[in-house]
């Protein structure tokens, strides 16, 4: 294998994992926002349900309605 012919063939390897890097760190990016939005979500749910539930008994300790 000629030295060209090497050199070539490490800046086709460097172009792809360039590439690659570059989708890994979109997606990334993209699951950092779709975290937060569900954390968001989450404590928006669990403040709901606390607001639902102040004074009340926990679903836990009562009893079905067909008793």
């Amino acid at each position: 294998m000629s030295e060209l012919t090497r050199m070539q063939d490490l800046e086709s390897r460097v172009a792809f994992q360039e590439d690659a890097i570059d989708q890994l760190s979109s997606i990334i990016a993209r699951q950092e926002k779709e975290i937060e939005r569900l954390t968001h979500s989450l404590i928006h749910l669990n403040n709901r349900l606390n607001e639902l539930t102040v004074g009340e008994e926990p679903f836990v300790d009562q009893l079905p309605p067909h008793y």
